[in-house]
């Protein structure tokens, strides 16, 4: 481990009901100086990988206000407050596809971002799902474009011609493959 910073003061700047902004002033570990730090306080998110039993996994394609174009990534979204991150992954996976799971399996969790995020991402393997009705979505603040139902063989060509670039839905993969105790792709 490297050495700790102590953090000295903590001040609330902005609250937008999804996140929230802080200043942390803290002192840096060798030379003792203070330094003011901006970091984004989100609730945990969570992700999913649901596979078929044809071997298909489902993913999305929607709209990405960062990026200004839409994305394929697998389900995923906030844990609510007094929800598990499993709760939280079956519910993204249900309202995002239409599909179902009896349960998931957590394949591990990753910091998005940890220089200025504090929450973590954990992502879910759901196997034996079950079509349950349409997507639906969340409050409204997105549009799923298309449910896309991709053989598992093809994961790795999607990676490689640069059509999956989600970075959570990447670690989701990798966190698949260590789970597997395989490489994330064989081949070139």
């Amino acid at each position: 481990m490297g050495a700790r910073w102590e953090r000295r003061a903590s001040e609330p700047l902005a609250d937008y009901q999804f996140f929230r902004v802080r200043r942390d002033t803290s002192v840096h570990p060798r030379r003792g100086s203070p330094h003011e730090f901006y970091v984004i306080e989100f609730p945990d998110w969570v992700n999913i990988l649901p596979i078929t039993a044809d071997g298909e996994l489902l993913m999305v394609r929607q709209y990405r206000h960062g990026a200004r174009e839409s994305t394929i990534e697998i389900p995923g979204g906030t844990v609510d407050e007094g929800e598990s991150p499993k709760e939280a992954a079956l519910r993204e996976l249900h309202e995002e596809t239409g599909w179902i799971a009896a349960d998931a399996v957590e394949l591990g969790w990753v910091y998005p971002n940890p220089a200025i995020l504090e929450n973590r991402c954990y992502s879910f393997l759901a196997e034996g799902l079950d079509r349950a009705g349409t997507p639906r979505g969340d409050d409204g603040s997105e549009a799923i474009d298309a449910l896309v139902r991709i053989p598992l063989a093809e994961i790795p060509r999607l990676f490689a011609e640069g059509q999956i670039t989600h970075a959570l839905t990447v670690s989701a993969f990798q966190l698949h493959a260590r789970y597997h105790k395989r490489p994330l792709w064989d081949g070139d």
